[in-house]
């Protein structure tokens, strides 16, 4: 990915917050019969682990062999930048439109785990997540389903560990505009709905501002 180094994300806890927030990661591997590519939810785990499942007929458990290298990517917010955005395009006519977004790239090695005892755990833990951000305190519950019913089910699926072994992301949020061209992409991120980008680029402009000052 390239990445010039005004839009390189190193911010820990802004990373962790793309890959919570957006967990649907696309993973692309390569194959014997070419790229493959699959969009699965994952869980990022304190101890350096993508945690998921997929369906056991899903081609790329049998395209791929344990400790084979993966890409995981989490999209974040994205959003069209007019050059009408800017205020200095009034004066002298020199910009051009553009897009802004976040996005970070988790490489690492997949093991296939098929014992009911990991199943468990990769759907557990990620339907507690989700959860309890859609319902909170009626968050739906594994024990909710019959037990039966539930291992019926785990046996059309497959769980997987991927230990991570590189990150790379990406927030380019207008930080290589002026201030008055920064604030107004910002206005006009609010007023046309992508309310997130905006509270992103607010909370760099914060972060680097309290930088400034120390």
């Amino acid at each position: 990915m390239y990445i010039p180094k005004e839009f390189k994300e190193i911010r820990t806890e802004e990373i962790n917050r793309i890959i919570q927030t957006f967990p649907l990661a696309c993973i692309v591997a390569n194959t014997e019969q070419g790229l493959i590519a699959v969009h699965i939810p994952l869980i990022a785990k304190d101890n350096g682990i993508l945690l998921g499942h997929m369906a056991l007929e899903n081609d790329m458990v049998d395209l791929l062999a344990d400790g084979q290298d993966v890409l995981c990517i989490f999209k974040g917010d994205d959003a069209y930048i007019s050059a009408n955005y800017y205020p200095s395009k009034f004066e002298d006519h020199k910009k051009v439109p553009t897009w802004n977004y976040q996005v970070v790239h988790v490489y690492g090695n997949i093991i296939f785990h098929h014992d009911n005892k990991s199943k468990l755990a990769a759907l557990g833990q990620l339907t507690k997540v989700q959860e309890l951000k859609t319902n909170g305190d009626a968050a739906w519950k594994m024990s909710d389903a019959p037990k039966d019913y539930l291992y019926e089910m785990m046996e059309h699926l497959i769980a997987f560990e991927i230990k991570i072994t590189r990150v790379l992301a990406k927030s380019k949020l207008s930080q290589n505009r002026d201030k008055k061209d920064f604030v107004n992409v910002i206005k006009e991120l609010n007023a046309h709905g992508h309310t997130a980008l905006a509270e992103s680029m607010s909370q760099w402009d914060k972060e680097n501002l309290d930088e400034s000052i120390k």
